[in-house]
């Protein structure tokens, strides 16, 4: 029919753009109304006891009708409303409708409008293969990177965020348009195969960890036995140093299930708290009692030592020094840091006392007096023999041999005077 539309649009005749509906039919005088087409005229119709005019009008009406079918159609292909398959399937049932509708009107004019679409068309299917092919390509790189980051998560330990992600990036997924079936399927199976091993992974994960946990549990509630047994000793200190290795065999057994962990802990911490709590209660005690003796010996000893200090009698000293002792040792303990102090002067007192007593043994040695009274008499001797020589040298004039002589005087002089003064002190 494109043919013929071409010949009617160079022909001079009243089917022109500017003529109306009406000039293209006519009535007979029977009524008959026949439409002028490219093809020549055809009937329409006939209406019987009708004007040539109503006749015709009224199958006008029927053709403008046509028009608003055509130009509807046209004005939602040109705005996209419909897809090109869409468009071309309803051109092709208003083209049937106007080939054979009983119509008076320009109907080449019709068809060329719908050729006219044709171009159009072409260029839509064209933009929307563009279309597909970019949201394909796009899909695909949205898939590909959502099989990456399953892969990654799969091959992580993020056990609690892993598994939301995870739900998010299936539902990212199914809200996704499907692509090529082959390159879809292989990306399909890659992230499932990923999310299956993520799930593996993370149940045995959890399996182990429960495993660990209930092993915990067990461990803390033997702990938590062993304290109970501790809790009522009274040796602070050794009682003390099993507590701390208890606490940390509790924290090397590692978290025991969440529902039970923090109630193991609280009976256990409670069990610590009651031991040391006591512990402390009575060291306080001692302390105060500590506090006393260390008074009470510091007063001993500043009375011990203006007493006993310095020694003039040692046995008097020693007499004292042992009442002192008693005493002393009869007050009980002090606190630990002033023990070393404590300690030190009343060994100050006792050197003093074994330092006299050693002056006074060497005073009253019969040997060493001996030997003193000896030494002096020998250097006595010594000293007259040489103040013999002396005469005698003199007597010749040997000046050098008096020199001499008088040198080894003054030497022997020398030791006589300490042998004198060790002497004297056996004498006092």
């Amino acid at each position: 029919m494109r043919c013929h539309i071409g010949a009617l649009i160079g022909q001079d005749v009243r089917m022109t753009s500017s003529a109306g509906p009406a000039d293209f039919g006519r009535v007979d005088a029977d009524g008959t109304v026949y439409v002028r087409t490219a093809d020549g005229e055809r009937s329409v119709g006939q209406i019987p006891d009708a004007s040539a005019e109503e006749a015709l009008a009224f199958y006008v009406r029927r053709f403008e009708a046509l028009e608003v079918e055509v130009g509807l159609l046209d004005s939602r292909v040109r705005s996209g409303a419909l897809s090109p398959e869409e468009a071309r399937q309803s051109i092709k049932t208003v083209r049937t409708a106007v080939t054979s509708a009983n119509a008076v009107g320009d109907f080449a004019a019709l068809e060329a409008k719908l050729d006219g679409l044709a171009p159009l068309l072409d260029e839509q299917s064209a933009a929307r293969k563009a279309e597909r092919a970019r949201q394909h390509d796009a899909t695909r790189a949205a898939k590909e990177a959502m099989v990456t980051e399953a892969e990654d998560l799969a091959a992580g330990n993020d056990w609690r965020g892993g598994v939301n992600r995870f739900r998010s990036l299936l539902d990212e997924w199914k809200a996704l348009p499907r692509i090529d079936r082959a390159t879809d399927d292989e990306l399909w199976h890659r992230f499932s195969t990923a999310r299956t091993t993520y799930t593996r992974r993370r149940k045995a994960q959890f399996a182990e960890q429960s495993a660990r946990r209930e092993t915990a549990k067990q461990a803390k509630e033997q702990l938590i036995a062993e304290a109970r047994e501790l809790a009522t000793s009274t040796e602070w200190g050794p009682t003390a140093g099993a507590f701390r290795d208890l606490m940390t065999r509790w924290k090397a057994a590692g978290p025991a299930p969440r529902e039970v962990d923090d109630a193991l802990w609280a009976e256990f911490r409670a069990i610590q708290d009651d031991f040391f709590n006591a512990r402390t209660a009575v060291l306080s005690a001692q302390d105060a009692e500590y506090t006393g003796n260390l008074t009470a010996k510091r007063a001993l000893l500043d009375e011990a030592e203006a007493a006993i200090v310095p020694v003039t009698d040692v046995a008097s000293a020693r007499a004292a020094f042992r009442t002192f002792l008693e005493k002393f040792n009869a007050l009980g303990r002090v606190p630990r840091e002033q023990i070393r102090t404590l300690d030190a002067r009343v060994k100050a007192l006792e050197n003093a006392i074994r330092s006299a007593e050693e002056d006074e043994w060497r005073r009253t040695d019969p040997e060493a007096k001996a030997r003193a009274e000896e030494t002096v008499a020998m250097l006595s001797t010594e000293i007259d023999k040489l103040t013999e020589k002396i005469a005698k040298a003199a007597a010749r004039g040997d000046v050098k041999a008096a020199a001499k002589a008088q040198e080894s005087i003054d030497t022997y002089a020398t030791w006589l005077a300490q042998a004198r003064e060790t002497l004297a002190d056996f004498n006092r």
